[in-house]
């Protein structure tokens, strides 16, 4: 029996991937599994249970990765989850800084009298607006929304350049041929009439639109920003706002020095706010979890490296190493100073950090346990599981 803890509202569809006969949810202090969305767990102290944490979403600013890390526990999120619920704000954002919608709508309703429509049709022309076909997207990053955006912006008519040094070849199969690839990234701010940004938060993409970047752009351009906050400097944005440097700012980031302004759209984290997304995301989070903590498979993991192999042995050990020289022969050999044979070996590295799944024929139960701990008595092995295999009836 696996005991989960869930912090937030996890979408039922999610929690029911968890069968009541192998799982307890919040029943427990000492959890083997962490379920949650936007909780921040900075301040939390992680009881020595805990295994594996699953985000059900993509970024993980709200967890302490690194301190998990140390820690032998396997942090996951659910990258593409919710891609689509953001690329239709994002879309529908595009279509907002070019056609004055909302305040058209408002001010019909400030209108009285027998002759309303009289009234609109005389007044419409204040809300003119222009269009998006012809005009040219810049997108920055084309993992799974940015790669959705690119192909829905060149279905509405827009010339659509992408830049991207990292995408992966999945995505990249994913993208119209028609989307441009820009092999540097100043194209995209020379040239762009919107530039919209989907990349992760890290320490080189923090504060990566600003003035400098600005500076390269016309002044009738408009950006984008539903990755996170701290991507674009706000400063720079409304310095240039202000000087007529730029023609606008959508961002779904809440500050309090983006608001009342007119050239800035300021959203309240709508982007993963679909019940479609919260169930995706909650349904993807608990089936990662449940994978890793019945067959020690990692997959979608942001701090360790993917492992999965299949499982055909009575028992599987799992374990969490730092990524040093020798040590897949010190654990060979200290399995084999046990009297256990290897069925099955995986090892990856990441980082400063290994790990290696261990398929073993032997079904004593005892005799795996000790050599458990005779593992975890190697001062560069972190964490280390004993798994027996459910499915093949050992």
């Amino acid at each position: 029996m696996f005991q989960i803890k869930t912090f937030n509202a996890i979408a039922p569809e999610g929690l029911q991937r968890l069968e009541e006969a192998n799982y307890a949810i919040n029943q427990s202090e000492q959890p083997e599994g962490i379920l949650l969305r936007s909780q921040k767990l900075h301040d939390y102290d992680f009881p020595e249970s805990v295994l594996g944490v699953a985000r059900a979403g993509a970024g993980t600013n709200n967890i302490p990765v690194e301190a998990c890390t140390e820690k032998g526990i396997v942090v996951f999120n659910t990258p593409g989850a919710n891609a689509n619920a953001v690329k239709e704000l994002v879309v529908a954002s595009l279509l907002l800084s070019v056609r004055p919608i909302i305040q058209g709508a408002q001010w019909v309703q400030t209108l009285s009298g027998h002759n309303v429509e009289e009234q609109a049709e005389a007044n419409k022309s204040q809300f003119a607006g222009t269009e998006l076909e012809g005009k040219k997207l810049g997108i920055i990053g084309l993992g799974s929304i940015g790669a959705m955006v690119a192909n829905d912006a060149y279905r509405l008519g827009m010339e659509v350049v992408g830049y991207d040094p990292y995408v992966s070849v999945d995505t990249a199969w994913t993208i119209s041929r028609r989307v441009k690839r820009a092999n540097d990234i100043a194209e995209v701010f020379s040239t762009c009439d919107f530039i919209t940004v989907h990349v992760p938060l890290m320490e080189n993409t923090r504060g990566l639109i600003g003035a400098a970047e600005i500076s390269k752009m016309k002044p009738t351009t408009k950006i984008f920003n539903f990755s996170r906050k701290e991507i674009v400097d706000t400063d720079a944005i409304l310095q240039a706002l202000q000087e007529n440097r730029l023609a606008g700012y959508t961002t779904d980031f809440a500050d309090e020095q983006l608001l009342h302004n007119e050239k800035v759209l300021v959203l309240p984290h709508l982007g993963a706010s679909t019940e479609e997304a919260e169930v995706n995301c909650a349904k993807m989070a608990a089936r990662t979890l449940k994978k890793f903590l019945e067959f020690g498979t990692i997959k979608r993991s942001v701090n360790f490296p993917t492992v999965e192999m299949a499982f055909r042995s009575p028992y599987r050990i799992t374990i969490i190493n730092r990524n040093v020289p020798n040590m897949l022969g010190q654990i060979s050999s200290i399995i084999a100073e046990s009297g256990i044979n290897i069925d099955n070996m995986l090892n990856r590295g990441r980082d400063d950090y290994a790990y290696t799944l261990v398929d073993v024929d032997s079904e004593d139960k005892d005799l795996l346990q000790a050599l458990a701990g005779k593992l975890r008595d190697n001062e560069n092995i972190i964490r280390v599981r004993v798994i027996q295999n459910q499915e093949a009836g050992y």
